[in-house]
């Protein structure tokens, strides 16, 4: 008789799966996918190498999945801030800019492992899909800012392109590994002089829109 896994076997299964995605995870996130080997995965849950592979086909696509997870809970977090009906265009780009850089700011190593570190194709390519959530997003609040006059007229889907790249191009200096924290002062001054430089570039009065008084 062929062997048919138990459910118990199955959630056994899954747990070891899930046990070296959070490995990789926690490794990914205190110094980049540089530090997620195979090896040091498996060292974290007491496991062999061979075993990783058992339930992976490759680092690479390892890799992929964890970049998958930590970025699809970042857009979430965003998304779900910028889905206020009662707050205009101006109001809801501002919180997604400050949402973002906010939490670039505070997770450092994990926001230079997003957005810049050097990583395989397999990995890039989770990388390109990030990029183009937040380039939907922004899309979508420009053109509502279009349509009650708020931005002056452009093509959103390029404003919202140029606005992402211009967020994530100004955190460059702050989030790299080599370089000092900022302070919560520096973190607040860099994210207001990021809005006001967007909130210019698309002909809109910028304010200062802070909601939360801290960073997220």
């Amino acid at each position: 008789m062929p062997y048919r896994p138990t459910a118990l076997t199955r959630k056994n299964a899954e747990d070891k799966r899930d046990g070296f995605l959070r490995a990789a995870r926690a490794l990914v996130a205190a110094d980049g996918f540089k530090a997620a080997t195979v090896a040091a995965i498996a060292g974290r849950c007491q496991a062999s190498v061979g075993s990783v592979y058992s339930y992976f086909d490759s680092r690479d696509r390892l890799l992929a999945e964890v970049f998958r997870s930590a970025a699809s809970h970042e857009v979430d977090l965003v998304r779900q801030a910028v889905a206020d009906p009662g707050r205009d265009a101006r109001q809801r780009l501002g919180e997604l800019i400050r949402i973002f850089s906010g939490r670039a700011l505070h997770g450092r190593r994990m926001a230079w492992a997003l957005l810049f570190e050097p990583v395989s194709p397999v990995v890039e390519a989770e990388r390109l899909r990030y990029r183009r959530c937040y380039t939907d997003l922004g899309e979508q609040i420009i053109r509502d800012g279009l349509a009650s006059r708020i931005f002056v007229p452009t093509d959103a889907r390029l404003a919202a392109s140029a606005v992402m790249g211009a967020v994530s191009e100004a955190l460059v200096g702050w989030i790299r590994p080599d370089s000092p924290p900022p302070s919560p002062e520096e973190q607040e001054d860099a994210i207001e002089g990021i809005r006001s430089f967007c909130f210019r570039a698309l002909g809109a009065h910028h304010d200062n829109l802070s909601t939360s008084g801290g960073i997220s």
